[in-house]
């Protein structure tokens, strides 16, 4: 079983993004840049199941710049066995990036793609889902269990009323939630191992995928400053804010 890993390159989720003077987007420059979290979390399932003698390769994708080879190298020092990079210049967004994740899967023939439930720079939570439609192929969203018995893989998934678990016949996709796994540690020597292992780079023309946006981005602005709290001498006095300003009660 070939298993197909989409990950991107986002801001690190230890950097307080600020956005630009002119509203037009968040400031990247100079901002440290990692794998998303969520694909982190994909790429260690994917490589636990090769660990266990179930799949035979992990291919770990990516769409975007040139920058996104780190990435990539990120999810092959993890253990994925290559990288394909899909080098775009242009804002992909999350249709856009589903199209050409599926003209991956039918150039490689997986039997699974595990991806990120969301990234954490725009938290759309839509590329996984457009890519089963797009696919044609069963789901199973914000996974945090995952068993393969025989032809099928079994999910489970947090819902509201507790754990609800779904069988998903092959070829299949599957998103991750935080509580799959702890992604792996990657050491020195797994580093200077990835550097041997092969990336190929394609582009959406390649692919024959039109990525052109569907969405305009009108405007970015930072989130309204909390006012300051108060602290309050009694619990009469809290019932008497509650009352008279909150009104709540």
């Amino acid at each position: 079983m070939k298993i197909l890993v989409p990950v991107k390159r986002v801001v690190d989720y230890n950097v307080k993004v600020r956005c630009k003077s002119d509203g037009s987007n968040v400031d990247i420059e100079h901002v440290k840049m990692s794998m998303n979290p969520f694909d982190e979390i994909a790429v260690e399932e994917a490589v636990r199941l090769k660990e266990a003698g179930l799949a035979t390769e992990v291919v770990a994708v990516s769409c975007g710049t040139e920058q996104s080879l780190d990435t990539l190298k990120t999810a092959a020092a993890m253990g994925a066995d290559r990288g394909i990079l899909i080098q775009s210049e242009q804002e992909l967004q999350p249709l856009a990036v589903a199209k050409l994740l599926c003209a991956v899967l039918n150039k490689e023939q997986a039997q699974l793609v595990i991806l990120g439930k969301q990234a954490i720079d725009d938290d759309c939570n839509q590329t996984g889902q457009m890519l089963a439609a797009l696919a044609g192929c069963p789901q199973a969203t914000f996974a945090s269990k995952v068993t393969f018995r025989d032809n099928t893989v079994e999910v489970e998934r947090e819902v509201d009323g507790g754990i609800e678990v779904l069988q998903l016949h092959l070829p299949a996709v599957i998103t991750t939630d935080l509580r799959l796994n702890d992604p792996r540690y990657v050491t020195l020597p797994n580093i200077m191992k990835a550097k041997k292992k092969t990336i190929d780079t394609l582009t959406p023309q390649d692919l024959g995928v039109d990525v052109a946006p569907r969405i305009k981005l009108l405007k970015v602005s930072d989130p309204p400053q909390r006012s300051a709290g108060e602290i309050l001498p009694s619990v009469d006095a809290l019932v008497y804010k509650l009352k008279t300003e909150a009104k709540v009660l």
